[in-house]
């Protein structure tokens, strides 16, 4: 799935930073130890793997605007197109779930919107800047300023307390400590985690530490969230909360929301729904009042 993909790509750079001894109190040996890690030389990758940053275009609605992506691979002599000739537009605002069977294409599109790889053929702009033919390094900027990530598996870096996961896109992006820790705080108490600052992931419950990684994500304002299968790894009860703080965001910040599911019941939190089938877009169209988990499991029949 395209989480685990995404995951798998930043995977050392967390690790490093993971690495780091635990910090002394205070600011400076906070940054200290950060720089330290920043020495490595593969931050930037570590950037794009926890969260965004400021920098959205007023000037246009479409955010994304995607022009005859393909995506084709070639085994054994055979072409395969995990990705046929899309177009797809996603409005600022917008709150999408992406839904379709295993190899239907709906991953390979969300590692292509993560900035993770790149189409064989096609256009794709994001905030108006053409990435489709962008270097890794470009790339690897772009996830730095623009996008958000949500894994199935939280992604946190064990050693670092919840403030401290939360804080760090924002420590790699150059935002000084006082600034950083009011935003991480104010993301905490967004998601009615603000009394677990201090705690470490494992004292966490999986829903807890879901939403610490929604708070990492928030707290550097990126223009778009991707959410690979948010709610796979939680029980029924705490996927509904979960569901409901991605509706809330969306709602009253007006943030842009990408999510990848295969569950039908997840996907009607949102607003829009795009079925991908055999690399191709089967349908699109907005979730209704109307839409169940029945409406969801198969595409609507359209009458003549």
């Amino acid at each position: 799935m395209a989480g685990a993909a995404l995951a798998q790509a930043v995977e050392v750079d967390l690790e490093v930073a993971g690495q780091a001894e635990a910090p002394e109190e205070g600011a400076e040996a906070e940054d200290a130890r950060v720089e330290a890690v920043a020495a490595d030389g593969r931050v930037e990758e570590a950037v794009g793997a926890v969260g965004g940053h400021p920098g959205l275009s007023s000037t246009r609605m479409a955010l994304i605007e995607l022009r005859g992506i393909s995506k084709i691979y070639h085994l054994g002599g055979e072409e395969i197109r995990a990705l046929d000739n899309v177009d797809l537009d996603i409005e600022t605002g917008e709150f999408i779930s992406i839904i379709g069977p295993s190899g239907s294409g709906k991953s390979t599109l969300m590692h292509i919107l993560g900035c993770l790889d790149s189409p064989s053929k096609g256009s794709i702009r994001l905030d108006d800047t053409e990435i489709s033919t962008a270097s890794m390094r470009e790339l690897a900027r772009i996830r730095n300023r623009k996008i958000g990530f949500v894994f199935q598996f939280f992604n946190l870096l064990p050693k670092l307390s919840v403030l401290q996961n939360v804080e760090l896109p924002m420590v790699y992006a150059g935002v000084s400590p006082a600034e950083r820790t009011a935003r991480a705080r104010a993301a905490l108490e967004g998601v009615g985690l603000a009394e677990k600052e201090h705690s470490f992931p494992n004292q966490l419950s999986g829903g807890q530490q879901q939403r610490v990684a929604l708070a990492r994500a928030m707290a550097s304002n990126p223009a778009i969230i991707l959410a690979d299968e948010p709610t796979g790894a939680l029980d029924s009860k705490t996927a509904e909360e979960i569901m409901g703080m991605f509706q809330k965001l969306n709602r009253e910040s007006g943030i842009t929301i990408v999510l990848v599911t295969h569950e039908p019941d997840v996907a009607l939190h949102a607003k829009r729904l795009v079925r991908f089938k055999d690399g191709l877009i089967q349908e699109d169209r907005a979730i209704t009042p109307q839409d169940d988990i029945l409406t969801l499991l198969h595409p609507l029949e359209v009458h003549s």
